[in-house]
């Protein structure tokens, strides 16, 4: 499932309509980096990379090609959790795997109304990405071990997918568009819930 929508980001209300903390999520060479900054920009909203919340030990274990061990991840997804909370009304646009629902439930812990914007890509894609960068810390031969790990967004999480195969403009209007597509779901529920 993938958002088609197009998103009008000219638009002026646009961003004051959009979710306000949003994890760009999804495997090494998915563009999480480069999707999150540029939708941080079009809602004018800063962009932090979970990245470099890893405390310098798991740094170092993935470099070395060994993938975290959940043990290694709680107190970093707790971390990315706190900075979502922190960020108030302002909101932030914040990349981090966040590969398996438990791990996304750990930040929803500590940012409830957190909008998870999956980036999916084909593994040829995906290897693609992470064998032509150069100077990231995340080794190409741990690609299948995340593309093992990760679990799809389910129903009842707040969040989409969006198709990475197309050109970088165009993901980032899937993106906008389904940001904005979850803002009127989520006025809907409060809504129909409401006083």
């Amino acid at each position: 499932m993938t958002g088609r929508n197009i998103a009008v980001a000219g638009d002026p209300g646009a961003a004051a309509e959009q979710p306000r903390r949003i994890v760009v999520m999804g495997v090494s060479g998915c563009g999480k980096t480069t999707i999150g900054d540029l939708v941080a920009r079009a809602l004018g909203v800063p962009f932090l990379d979970g990245d470099s919340l890893h405390p310098v030990e798991n740094v170092a274990k993935m470099a070395a090609g060994t993938p975290l061990t959940d043990e290694d991840r709680w107190p970093w997804l707790a971390t990315v959790g706190t900075e979502l909370a922190n960020a108030g009304d302002g909101g932030l646009v914040l990349a981090c795997s966040a590969l398996r629902r438990s791990y996304r439930d750990a930040i929803r812990e500590k940012a409830p109304d957190t909008v998870f914007l999956h980036l999916h890509g084909s593994k040829e894609v995906l290897r693609e990405r992470t064998e032509g960068r150069s100077g990231h810390f995340m080794p190409p031969a741990l690609l299948d071990s995340q593309l093992a790990t990760l679990e799809p967004l389910d129903a009842d999480e707040a969040g989409f997918v969006v198709d990475i195969a197309v050109p970088v403009s165009e993901v980032v209007a899937e993106a906008l568009a389904g940001l904005a597509n979850s803002a009127s779901s989520t006025a809907q529920r409060i809504g129909a819930t409401g006083p």
